[in-house]
């Protein structure tokens, strides 16, 4: 049986960003990985987590799954905060030993000493951006894909040896005409693609 750490990275913004929709996708996970057999534990990164015990997860989770909202192009700040905080304590225990590189041996790389390196990780997101401005040499993120626009996230994880599954992204999600079913339908289709197979 595998174990997943499911991480809500929302961060309140009264009165546009309340945290109803990551919670919904937070809670389809929960639901789809229990009736799959997995386990499961949660962290919600605006709360009053433990460092130690957000680390105790993390070494014990086979899957790490990163839920959250796009704020001015990255996670909001709690959420990267929270991944300051955890990956640079877990050094030398849970995340890290080091860069990777040696002085001995110039066949070592940058970004080679994680400890996650059994681990797998999902990133899931939502934009109030369309999806056609990505993928797209004349769009917003000129010709970026969604990892592509991501990168800090994803580089975090591969510095600590973590793989990445598909990531998932919602879009134009302040537009008003939200199809929420399809959405989550497209979703667990993502979930059963990275989970099941």
């Amino acid at each position: 049986m595998k174990n997943v750490l499911i991480i809500n990275g929302h961060q309140k913004w009264e009165g546009v960003a309340n945290g109803d929709l990551t919670q919904q996708f937070v809670s389809t996970t929960n639901d789809f990985l229990k009736e799959n057999g997995f386990n499961i534990k949660n962290t919600i990164t605006q709360s009053d987590y433990v460092i130690q015990d957000e680390l105790d997860k993390f070494a014990w989770a086979d899957y790490i799954f990163l839920q959250f909202p796009i704020y001015w192009m990255g996670a909001p700040w709690l959420t990267k905060k929270y991944i300051d905080e955890i990956f640079s304590h877990g050094y030398g225990t849970v995340t890290y030993v080091n860069d990777g590189r040696s002085s001995t041996d110039p066949s070592k790389k940058y970004g080679t000493g994680g400890l996650l390196k059994q681990k797998k990780y999902m990133l899931s997101v939502t934009y109030n951006s369309p999806q056609s401005e990505f993928d797209n040499e004349d769009g917003f993120f000129e010709g970026m894909n969604l990892d592509e626009a991501n990168v800090a996230t994803h580089k975090t994880f591969k510095y600590c040896g973590a793989q990445p599954l598909e990531s998932y992204s919602l879009h134009d999600v302040h537009k008003g005409d939200l199809d929420i079913t399809h959405a989550k339908q497209e979703f667990v289709d993502v979930l059963r693609r990275n989970f099941l197979t």
